[in-house]
C-alpha cells in the first residue's frame, strides 16, 4: 500500500464496476453499489497538484445552501474506547467517510487519495485535519482489523465501529443513505463468508467552525482535496 500514498488512484463510479472517470449516477448521488467485476484504475502523479473545475463558491465538492452543524454520534475507536465524534473532533477540520475494509475499490482508493492529499498539502495543514473512517461492516471490521487496514494508508486516520444500531444512527446523523448488506450476491473476489456492502461514497468536509461545509464524491481527485484543505482548516 505504500505506493498508493505516492499516487492518486482511481475512484470508481461503482465499487467493483467499470465506471468512467467522470462518474456515474451512483457516483453523483454518493451511494456506491458493488457489482461483480474488475477494478480498473487510473493514476496521476501528485508531486505538482493542479485543480481545475470548481463547484460552488470555489469548493471542489457539493455545497449545501445552508451550513449544518457537525454531526453528533458516539461509536467505538480502534482502541476499544468510546469515541464521541462531535466532542473529539470539535474545532478541527474533519474529513468523514463511511465504508468497509473488504470494499473492492472505492474505500481503499478514497483513503489512499486522502493520505496522498495530506502528504502533498504539507505538515502545517495536514496536522490540522482529522480523517475519520466509519465501518459499515461491523461483523468483519473489528477494531483490530480496522487499525491494521487504516495503518496501510496513514496511522493518524481514526477508525470507528459499533453495533448495527449505533452505525445506523451515525449515518442518519450525517445524512447519508444507510448501508445495506448483500449476503446473497457475494464478493466477486470469493472467499468464505464473502459478501458486499452498498454504502454512501461521500467524504464529508467539516470545518473547525463545527459546520459541514462540503461533500466530496467518488470522482474527487487528490489535487482537488489539496486545493480545498487549506481553505477548510481556515474556517473559524
Amino acid at each position: 500500500m505504500a505506493a498508493v500514498c505516492a499516487t492518486a488512484t482511481a475512484v470508481l463510479a461503482g465499487c467493483g464496476g467499470g465506471g468512467s472517470a467522470g462518474g456515474s449516477a451512483a457516483g453523483a448521488s454518493g451511494t456506491e453499489g458493488h457489482p461483480a467485476g474488475g477494478t480498473p484504475a487510473r493514476t496521476a502523479a501528485v508531486g505538482v497538484p493542479t485543480a481545475h473545475a470548481t463547484w460552488v463558491g470555489g469548493w471542489h465538492g457539493s455545497v449545501a445552501p445552508t451550513a449544518v452543524p457537525r454531526p453528533s454520534f458516539v461509536l467505538t475507536d480502534t482502541g476499544g474506547r468510546p469515541y464521541d465524534f462531535a466532542r473529539a473532533t470539535a474545532g478541527r477540520a474533519t474529513l468523514l467517510f463511511f465504508g468497509y475494509t473488504h470494499c473492492p475499490d472505492v474505500c481503499p482508493t478514497t483513503m489512499a487519495d486522502l493520505a496522498a492529499a495530506r502528504q502533498v498539502v504539507g505538515t502545517q495543514v495536514a496536522r490540522k485535519v482529522t480523517v475519520v473512517f466509519v465501518t459499515t461492516d461491523p461483523d468483519r471490521d473489528t477494531p483490530a482489523v480496522l487499525r491494521r487496514w487504516l495503518d496501510q494508508f496513514d496511522p493518524a486516520f481514526v477508525g470507528l465501529t459499533g453495533t448495527p444500531t449505533q452505525l445506523a444512527a451515525a449515518q442518519r446523523a450525517v445524512g447519508v443513505p444507510l448501508a445495506t448488506v448483500d449476503r446473497d450476491g457475494g464478493d466477486p473476489r470469493g472467499g468464505q463468508g464473502a459478501y458486499l456492502v452498498s454504502h454512501a461514497a461521500q467524504v464529508l468536509g467539516i470545518g473547525p467552525d463545527n459546520h459541514v461545509r462540503v461533500r466530496y464524491f467518488a470522482a474527487t481527485t487528490v489535487a482537488e482535496y489539496v486545493a480545498d484543505l487549506p481553505r477548510l482548516v481556515a474556517l473559524l
